[in-house]
């Protein structure tokens, strides 16, 4: 028997749920694209993204997934033959640069693997070895959606500042803005990407680039860029129609401005909070099943982890399954093991991830884990029990587990 009916639930690393405040927002006639509403509303939307990437730079809209934000931030700061240098701890830092090789530019990878974030020590080997000044941009993800891990963006910006190199460092935020502290000024950071279907909450459809006055000098030293990926008029429009290069995403503005109102009625630093305790409260969980059974955090160190997803290894075929039986008799879709191996393969079934980013709850985690545990139980796949009462002490005494997190951090 199937207890999937009533109201699904998408727990997948994006899109994320997208609020009935933000749908009803959306739910409205075509509006004038010419006066009115909408002009007035769009300029409050681009200073209040601002607010929230903590920058005083300038951002451009697209109506773009991620891919296009990728695109537009290499298109305005780098010309083909350009080299740049990509820091891959995932699958989405594999794609930045085969978005980078797409567009004509040299691309010098260095990997880290799918369990462990980029090393200082290798990037600043790589830095001090370019002794031409070649590498003209530093891209790295500040959370790979596919490994779930997080990079620690402004010891990155230390590194290049301690080589005294000029690259530009690029950082993809599309699964951690309004998830993960993220600081764009005070990291160093010259140029961020993100998109509407995660922390912020929207459906797919629109992507955002920031950039300070050093991308600005990049972005004015190319003899070309392209007309609609071009930022300048679209973090400066004369006329409306410009934010866009055309007609705006009308109904994702919407959307997006009520998504933003959400975000600015509960305080950016509650809302990362919250999500920093309900990623502990699924880490406190997972721990305790994996004690007795296959379950593996994919990121082994909790300072390392991301609070918006969470990467998970269980061994074929018990991913498959599980996702298979939470789909079908609970009612919640799991995210896929993403690039963690070939798509196809026995070993493709040994993984799933959970996404835990944007409009989300302690009773919509606590019961995705108690849907988990019963999920294993369901199906025969060993743990050790009382991982749903481990997340359950989590969301109870936050302020106690966060602090025994970082003293367990400092003294290891």
């Amino acid at each position: 028997m199937t207890l999937s009916q009533g109201r699904p639930y998408l727990a997948i690393p994006g899109p994320s749920v997208v609020p009935d405040r933000v749908l009803g927002a959306m739910h409205r006639a075509a509006p004038n694209i010419y006066e009115g509403d909408l002009i007035e509303m769009t300029a409050g939307i681009a200073r209040d993204l601002r607010a929230v990437a903590r920058t005083e730079g300038e951002v451009a809209m697209y109506a773009a997934n991620g891919h296009g934000a990728w695109e537009a931030a290499l298109a305005n700061t780098l010309a083909p033959g350009d080299k740049v240098l990509a820091l891959a701890t995932g699958r989405f830092g594999e794609g930045w640069a085969q978005m980078a090789e797409g567009l004509g530019l040299e691309v010098e990878l260095l990997d880290f693997g799918k369990r462990a974030a980029v090393d200082p020590d290798r990037l600043r080997e790589a830095l001090r070895a370019d002794r031409g000044g070649r590498i003209r941009a530093v891209l790295v993800t500040h959370v790979d959606t596919a490994s779930s891990v997080r990079n620690d963006v402004a010891l990155l910006r230390r590194v290049l500042d301690e080589t005294a190199h000029g690259a530009l460092l690029m950082a993809d935020c599309i699964a951690s803005l309004a998830c993960d502290r993220f600081e764009m000024d005070a990291w160093g950071v010259d140029v961020m990407v993100a998109g509407s279907q995660k922390g912020l909450m929207v459906p797919p459809g629109m992507a955002f680039v920031f950039f300070n006055a050093r991308a600005a000098a990049a972005r004015a030293r190319l003899p070309r860029v392209s007309r609609y990926w071009d930022w300048a008029p679209r973090a400066a429009p004369e006329h409306f129609y410009q934010y866009f290069g055309g007609t705006a995403p009308t109904h994702h503005l919407f959307g997006l401005r009520a998504a933003l109102d959400m975000i600015a009625e509960e305080g950016l630093e509650h809302v990362l909070a919250r999500h920093a305790t309900l990623a502990r409260a699924i880490w406190a969980a997972c721990t305790r099943w994996g004690a007795g059974g296959p379950l593996e955090l994919n990121i082994a160190d909790p300072g390392l982890r991301s609070h918006a997803v969470t990467a998970l290894r269980i061994g074929a075929p018990h991913g498959e399954r599980l996702r298979r039986w939470m789909a079908e008799e609970a009612g919640v879709t799991l995210g896929i093991g993403l690039g963690m191996a070939e798509p196809g393969t026995p070993e493709a079934g040994g993984f799933f991830r959970i996404g835990h980013m944007g409009h989300v709850n302690a009773h919509m985690v606590l019961g995705l884990l108690a849907s988990l545990e019963a999920g294993m139980r369901a199906l025969s796949i060993p743990f050790a029990a009382g991982g749903a009462a481990a997340a359950a002490e989590v969301v109870a005494r936050p302020a106690e587990t966060a602090g025994a997190e970082t003293a367990q951090r400092s003294t290891a």
